[in-house]
């Protein structure tokens, strides 16, 4: 299946599809054949040099149009891969089931685990259905009762973030969004259980912090994670959202920018292009990364694990003295 170019990929586009003429193209004589095995190398030649050029020089405004491609693979893609065993859990048992998130329990490596992750919706129709993976208050109760399960049950904890940011509607608010965000923060920052979690593409805001406190934080290579949308941000700062590759820039938002300040543990490669690319080689990088830190975690002792993961957090943002 054909996967659709963003607006800078273009020139690779325009490339393939000459390619894909030439690969169908029927000769009418061995010279003609010799000719268009000679074209098609040369273009393949081209196409492999500017594929490497446009990945290789990709701005910051231009990762987060990668993360938020509508056929990059989301929560449920990498926990029907990864998981087996898999049973969703419902409900907050307060107000209702919130579709932004998926939460249960399955098996990972053979061994149980709980997990949380964000969902975007496939179209139109699933992404209204799943509310553009925007939680609302209810959602974040949702996973902090998971979060207990985990932690009753001595369960590892596998979060996928992947979030334009919580739901800012008039209901969400007088149900309680801040208040659901900040005590699933504070509660995760003392659950007695290993946390991993990943973002997988979006990480924006409060939305993903609500889900995101934990031992290791893992970035796949294209996501980004900031506490606003470059959007949001240039309507701010500029007053103006057509400013938003600026304030891409500015914000410091990419997988690299983050394991530089020391706030990302591990930056998982993607396909050349993306993980929608190739989703099976995504979601094998995943499976690799998650299954060591795992590991790592699982050896070291609750306190010790508890006091790393407050470390963790007091060290970000700290600067140099003059």
């Amino acid at each position: 299946m054909a996967v659709s170019s963003l607006d800078f990929e273009k020139p690779l586009a325009e490339l393939e599809e000459q390619i894909s003429e030439l690969e169908s193209a029927e000769p009418e004589s061995p010279e003609d054949e010799t000719r268009l095995a000679e074209r098609l190398d040369r273009s393949r030649v081209k196409l492999e040099g500017l594929r490497n050029e446009l990945y290789g020089n990709l701005t910051a405004w231009q990762r987060v149009q990668i993360a938020r491609h509508p056929a990059r693979p989301h929560a449920l893609d990498y926990i029907g891969a990864m998981f087996t065993d898999w049973s969703e859990l419902h409900g907050d048992r307060q107000f209702g089931d919130d579709q932004a998130v998926v939460t249960g329990l399955a098996r990972f490596a053979g061994e149980p685990v709980a997990v949380i992750g964000q969902q975007k919706g496939c179209d139109t129709k699933d992404n209204i259905h799943r509310n553009f993976a925007m939680m609302h208050p209810e959602g974040y109760r949702k996973a902090m009762r998971v979060m207990r399960l985990a932690e009753k049950f001595d369960m590892p904890l596998v979060i996928l973030i992947d979030t334009p940011g919580a739901y800012p509607g008039i209901g969400a608010e007088e149900r309680g969004q801040g208040e659901a965000i900040a005590r699933n923060i504070m509660e995760m920052s003392t659950l007695r259980t290993p946390i991993v979690c990943t973002v997988i593409g979006e990480g924006a805001s409060g939305g993903a912090l609500g889900i995101g406190v934990g031992d290791r934080l893992l970035m796949m290579q294209y996501a980004w994670y900031c506490v606003i949308s470059p959007e949001g941000c240039a309507t701010i700062a500029w007053k103006d959202v057509a400013k938003a590759p600026a304030a891409a820039e500015a914000l410091r938002l990419t997988a690299a920018d983050l394991d530089e300040l020391g706030i990302v543990d591990e930056i998982i490669a993607e396909p050349l292009g993306g993980a929608h690319r190739d989703t099976k080689a995504a979601t094998s990088a995943l499976k690799v990364a998650l299954t060591r830190h795992l590991g790592e975690l699982k050896n070291l002792p609750t306190d010790e694990m508890l006091e790393l993961r407050f470390r963790k957090y007091r060290d970000v943002g700290q600067v140099a003295k003059p």
